[in-house]
């Protein structure tokens, strides 16, 4: 099949007329200057274990719906569910959930569950299974964006893996997710660890952080470059967890944004988005302003 010249000319149009559509931002520049949701979008999130990705992701999909009511879909199979709607509720609260009145809590919870939706990870899937399913939930629940956390707890198609091996097998993975992007106009966010050489590299003598381990490199993700070539925008989450004051700080780097026209662009080496978590680790501030408090004010949601 062929493609319509005429869609891309009109496309080509409007990026030289500067009628292209920005991705949604969250009133932090920031953060917005590198980072935007943007619908059909393929992001891939590297980090080492134990580092907090998945805490981010799912702080900035809050964030989001809050702001935009972007409704997600969700596989995080390291993750029991309760653990998910509790961080939610928690960071929605900015207290432990021990520490939220009943009333809140049914409140947040409503929120939560009208903007959150789980698959029951008991099950195991191939990315295609899981495709499929997503498909068929997309049919019943409108939902903007699929979080798959992460992509090595999919469980590999014996029979594809063998007929084409594993460098190829997720190189298909990564396009049919970029190609399911697309065609539902859902933004995928697909989580992914480093390989474990990767935490043998630490930071030179004369580097601030001398002798704890690097921010991951997008050839860095278990599988290889493949995950940062097929992905539209790439993040690594990086925290230096055992540093003695920078602990508190997890630190964004954007390391690729393919269609800057809609906002976004890639942070500076060194110079990552820095978000401070509040304490008891519910929520993050950017230079001090709680992100989660500044978007509900603005939004003047009833929280």
């Amino acid at each position: 099949m062929l493609i319509n010249y005429e869609k891309v000319t009109a496309h080509l149009n409007k990026i030289r007329n500067g009628e292209i559509k920005e991705g949604l931002t969250l009133g932090f520049p920031e953060l917005d200057e590198f980072l935007r949701f943007k619908p059909k979008n393929f992001n891939v999130i590297l980090g080492h274990a134990n580092t907090g990705k998945t805490t981010i992701v799912l702080f900035l999909m809050l964030a989001y719906s809050l702001k935009h009511k972007i409704k997600w879909l969700v596989f995080s199979s390291e993750n029991e569910a309760y653990s998910i709607i509790r961080k939610l509720i928690e960071f929605l609260e900015e207290k432990t959930i021990e520490d939220i009145s009943v009333e809140q809590f049914d409140k947040h919870n409503k929120f939560i569950n009208e903007h959150f939706k789980i698959i029951d990870s008991t099950k195991m899937y191939t990315y295609r299974e899981l495709l499929e399913l997503c498909t068929s939930i997309k049919e019943a629940w409108h939902y903007d964006g699929l979080l798959i956390d992460p992509y090595n707890s999919l469980i590999k198609d014996t029979k594809l893996i063998t007929s084409v091996g594993g460098h190829e097998y997720d190189y298909q993975a990564t396009t049919e997710l970029r190609i399911f992007a697309k065609k539902h106009s859902v933004s995928v966010w697909l989580t992914t660890h480093a390989n474990t050489a990767a935490l043998r590299w630490t930071h030179r003598v004369d580097h601030p952080y001398a002798g704890y381990p690097m921010p991951p490199n997008a050839a860095d993700v278990e599988g290889g470059g493949k995950f940062v070539n097929r992905a539209d925008d790439f993040l690594v989450v990086h925290r230096y967890i055992q540093h003695p004051s920078e602990f508190m700080y997890s630190l964004l780097h954007v390391r690729k944004v393919k269609e800057v026209e809609s906002g976004g662009r890639p942070t500076s080496i060194d110079e990552p988005v820095r978000l401070k978590a509040l304490r008891n680790n519910v929520g993050f501030s950017v230079d001090g302003v709680s992100v989660i408090k500044r978007i509900i004010d603005s939004e003047r949601q009833p929280f």
